[in-house]
């Protein structure tokens, strides 16, 4: 019979500095930053056998409750840049995109299929909406879901 795994959620400052390192490593390798296992253990000041012994047994632990995906539907024109100056409108407010679908565009209109977290309690729904409509070439934005 297999051995079940347990699991434990422990605050950062209970954690050995090792797997802390292990988990900054990983990070680097994942987001390019280090080409190879080496260069992320020694930038981060480990051994590669402790990256190895530990990789597969720690990762960040991510508070969904931080933020409440919306998913807007957006119409707008078919112009070379609108969809850059959306994304950039949404910059604005510091919000994680999710997900992009923009549909072909059928008589010079397109449907955009945008989903962001909102994570911040100051991004106010309505001012986000309020700014992509601001935005030259949008027809109208609707919040089609909202947890």
């Amino acid at each position: 019979m297999p051995e079940k795994t347990i699991y434990y959620v422990l605050k950062e400052k209970a954690v050995p500095e090792v797997l802390l390192k292990v988990v900054e490593a990983k990070r680097l390798l994942d987001s390019g930053k280090a080409p190879s296992v080496q260069e992320a253990t020694e930038e981060v000041g480990i051994s590669r056998s402790s990256f190895y012994k530990y990789k597969d047994d720690i990762f960040p632990f991510h508070d969904n409750e931080r933020g409440k995906p919306i998913t807007m539907v957006i119409q707008l024109d078919d112009e070379p840049g609108l969809l850059s100056n959306v994304l950039q409108a949404i910059a604005t407010f510091k919000i994680n995109i999710l997900t992009i679908h923009q549909s072909i565009p059928i008589n010079g209109i397109a449907s955009l299929t945008l989903s962001v977290d909102v994570f911040n309690k100051a991004n106010d729904v309505d001012d986000i909406v309020t700014t992509i409509e601001k935005v030259d070439g949008i027809h109208y934005v609707k919040i089609i879901a909202k947890e």
